[in-house]
């Protein structure tokens, strides 16, 4: 008998590991969300650092289509960053900067960039905003997800990341979730959602 494919997502809060396992005083997805079925894994990652939209399941073939780069599926986050980048800035955003990623000069894809100003919960613990008394926020929407590529990006033009949340894969997004939420949603509209019909 075929096993009942399974499908979450969930709002991975701020300093929970996309894993399952703890690590060093790190918690991991089984800690934080201790009803899951045993068989459901993460598709993809976030950074312990970074917030947002998380998929789980037990279906590899939708693990396989939506990580594989030549598909080049949409990936939007809201990006809150140190001081406001200028037009110059966001336009080496926008076109493509080389980052590091493994040892190795990367160029990154075009990438769609507009400020944003949203209304979402402060973070716990909050950012320092003492520390950083001059912020922006930036709509960054990337066809690719090369290791703390969005943190890499934002740097390399001047503005560190101080806070990133994934907001939506293709027209799969995170709202209404608020952080630690999670939910169950059907293979047909997940499919759909992310445009892998």
């Amino acid at each position: 008998m075929a096993k009942k494919k399974l499908y979450f997502i969930i709002h991975k809060p701020y300093k929970v590991l996309s894993q399952f396992s703890n690590e060093g005083n790190n918690i991991g997805l089984g800690e934080a969300y201790r009803d899951l079925p045993k068989d459901v894994y993460p598709v993809g990652r976030l950074d312990l650092d970074s917030e947002g939209l998380l998929i789980l399941t037990n279906d590899k073939s939708l693990n396989n289509r939506l990580l594989n780069p030549k598909h080049g599926h949409s990936r939007t986050y809201w990006v809150e960053v140190e001081g406001v980048p200028d037009k110059n800035a966001l336009n080496n955003l926008r076109k493509g900067v080389d980052i590091n990623v493994s040892g190795k000069t990367h160029r990154t894809k075009p990438a769609q960039i507009k400020f944003i100003n949203p209304e979402i919960s402060e973070r716990n613990p909050p950012v320092n905003y003492q520390k950083h008394p001059e912020r922006s926020w930036l709509e960054i929407q990337l066809t690719e997800g090369k290791n703390r590529q969005v943190r890499r990006m934002t740097a390399k033009v001047g503005h560190p990341t101080l806070r990133l949340i994934r907001v939506g894969i293709e027209n799969l997004r995170l709202e209404p979730l608020q952080s630690g939420d999670i939910t169950q949603i059907s293979e047909k509209i997940i499919y759909k959602k992310l445009n892998l019909f």
